[in-house]
């Protein structure tokens, strides 16, 4: 049997744990730069308010409604996540971390599998303040759609598939748009074709499935049917690709402030290389301009490099990412969005060497753990490369931004008596 852990309605939870008196309240969370709505309590979904809706449009609605409007804090959901995720690891056989708010966990061998699943969700909420809904089924694809049903229509959070006749009840209710891995354009296809509910796929010909869906249909509609097709990953793959880009919260003119954030967004990338024991052999680097404005003065230019010896060294991933954007850099236009995206990705242990690389790589690779563990420890870039600047007025705009109760000494909760 296989459980799926789901927060539920996550960034406004975590917004939640350390307000209370937001309890019933209408929440949103907005995306980077407050552009979009990307999270929605039950009470603001209740009002209308749409996933994606651009903020100022929705302006009228949280004013009138009195909706209460959070910058994202990704710091404080990434906490409260890794606390989530740390007990239903300490209370389960396996784990398999599927997103921020999602998790996989294998439950062969547990007895009493509603009171396991009740006892859970009780110390999540009780140790983290988080609420979960828990769904459980012989498959991932069935726990998926047991967690819709835990979460929409039980009253302790909690549902069971294991018998036949309550999976195929519940298949026969569920819209194929529902369904884990298929897509809006999917679902009209099926629709079109006559497949309405889950029930209908479960009852299809596999043949017309493979034919139409692929390898990927043909296993989902096998695990509906009870066979495990996907199995828990306990390390998570390698990354192909790691990006990391960000709108300006201003427009950006001058390539002191433009190299600012691309050396940024370059030692990300690094970092998150070196949490992975992962190497790069190619960077690339892109700029844009704002699309909704000068429609007849856009330049959003891109430039990759390749590297002679695979690297998770922030100084020559920098180093290379602003070689690029020097190249591609013009005068005149005004800035809104640049990313570095770092490619090719290997294991660390597998680097192919140089002849003519005279690097002390041993050195290099003690600066940066030390520089790791400083940060991790004392909070993010304590330690960091000049280039990527001090004052940093292209940030993001984030001006409904709660404090990091959790990450930040100077944001932690003051009990007064």
């Amino acid at each position: 049997m296989i459980a799926l852990v789901d927060c539920n309605n996550f960034y406004a939870s975590c917004e939640r744990v350390f307000q209370p008196q937001l309890e019933k309240q209408p929440i949103v969370v907005l995306s980077n730069n407050d552009g979009c709505v990307i999270a929605r309590s039950n009470e603001a979904k209740a009002l209308g308010i749409k996933m994606g809706a651009p903020a100022f449009k929705m302006k009228t609605i949280f004013d009138h409604y009195k909706v209460h409007v959070f910058s994202s804090n990704f710091a404080l959901y990434g906490d409260l996540s890794r606390r989530v995720m740390q007990i239903l690891d300490e209370g389960s056989p396996a784990i398999e971390i599927y997103s921020i708010d999602e998790a996989f966990l294998d439950l062969n061998g547990i007895n009493k599998l509603n009171q396991f699943a009740i006892n859970l969700r009780t110390k999540v909420g009780k140790w983290t303040g988080i609420p979960v809904s828990i769904g459980m089924a012989p498959t991932k694809t069935l726990a998926k759609v047991a967690n819709k049903i835990a979460k929409k229509h039980t009253q302790n959070g909690v549902f069971l598939m294991r018998k036949e006749t309550t999976i195929y009840q519940v298949l026969k209710y569920i819209p194929v748009s529902d369904l884990w891995g298929i897509g809006r354009q999917y679902g009209k296809f099926l629709s079109r074709n006559g497949f309405n509910t889950a029930w209908d796929l479960v009852n299809a010909n596999e043949s017309w499935i493979k034919s139409n869906m692929s390898v990927n249909g043909l296993r989902m509609v096998k695990e509906l049917k009870g066979i495990p097709c996907y199995f828990l990953e306990h390390q998570p793959p390698r990354k192909k690709n790691i990006c990391t880009s960000r709108s300006f919260g201003m427009d950006v003119i001058h390539l002191q402030e433009l190299g600012e954030a691309v050396a940024s967004y370059a030692s990300t990338c690094a970092m998150k290389l070196r949490q992975e024991k992962s190497l790069t052999s190619s960077i690339l680097v892109f700029i844009k301009t704002n699309p909704f404005k000068n429609a007849d003065h856009q330049y959003n230019p891109c430039q990759k490099i390749i590297l002679d010896v695979p690297s998770n060294d922030s100084m020559e991933i920098t180093k290379q990412a602003l070689t690029a954007l020097k190249n591609i850099y013009k005068k005149g236009f005004s800035y809104k969005k640049a990313g570095v995206i770092v490619g090719d990705i290997v294991p660390q242990n597998s680097q192919q060497l140089s002849l003519f690389d005279n690097k002390d790589s041993f050195k290099i690779k003690n600066i940066m753990s030390a520089v790791d563990h400083i940060n991790q420890k004392m909070g993010r870039n304590k330690i960091r490369l000049a280039v990527q600047g001090f004052d940093r007025k292209w940030r993001l705009k984030q001006e409904k931004l709660s404090p990091c109760y959790t990450t930040r000494f100077s944001d932690v909760l003051e009990v007064k008596v």
